[in-house]
């Protein structure tokens, strides 16, 4: 008895996680997941740019220069993350990425992303992870909010506020909230 055909484009549409197709750092294609995430129709997505789903340029180009190293080398790209979803909320993400092609890092790549609902291991402290709390509050500093700011959008007091910063200043070993922001957003 023959096997059944697999409709390899239903299969990437409907993978439980969001996957996305860029060339030259553009959006070409993406599923249903990855359009679910970033919280946008397809059509809003296909054709833009990457740059729109990070908190700023900077973090942008930062990205793709740690990645290009890795996917140049033919190896797989991953990091933990803070970006955008197209309303402007920032969550954390897990990305994995290679070059579809040897030597070609950006031209034309496949990226899997994988929302971190969980718990997030921090990269610099892996005996250590983030809880939901401390994702918000750290989300929110990356944002650029203050200790008020963050605690109003949280419904919590400043004091509490400050209180999760300072673990987040001990697991990620800085010793201020501009170099925190740095580290969250270093991948």
């Amino acid at each position: 008895m023959p096997e059944p055909q697999v409709d390899h484009t239903q299969v990437f549409q409907l993978a439980p996680v969001g996957l996305a197709v860029g060339r030259a750092r553009r959006i070409v294609d993406c599923n249903v997941a990855f359009c679910e995430m970033f919280r946008g129709p397809r059509e809003a997505l296909v054709g833009e740019g990457f740059a729109g789903l990070y908190p700023d340029e900077r973090h942008y180009h930062g990205a793709g220069q740690r990645a290009e190293r890795t996917l140049l080398a033919g190896k797989v790209f991953a990091s933990d993350r803070v970006m955008r979803r197209l309303d402007g909320e920032l969550f954390w993400v897990h990305v994995r990425g290679r070059a579809l092609r040897t030597g070609a890092a950006h031209d034309d790549t496949l990226w899997v992303f994988t929302e971190l609902s969980g718990v997030l291991a921090a990269r610099n402290a892996p005996a250590t992870a983030l809880t939901a709390r401390e994702r918000d509050v750290a989300a929110l500093f990356v944002d650029g909010r203050t200790a008020k700011e963050a605690a109003l959008a949280l419904g919590i007091s400043p004091r509490t506020v400050d209180i999760y910063r300072s673990r987040l200043l001990r697991k990620f070993g800085v010793s201020n909230t501009g170099d925190l922001v740095r580290r969250l957003l270093m991948g």
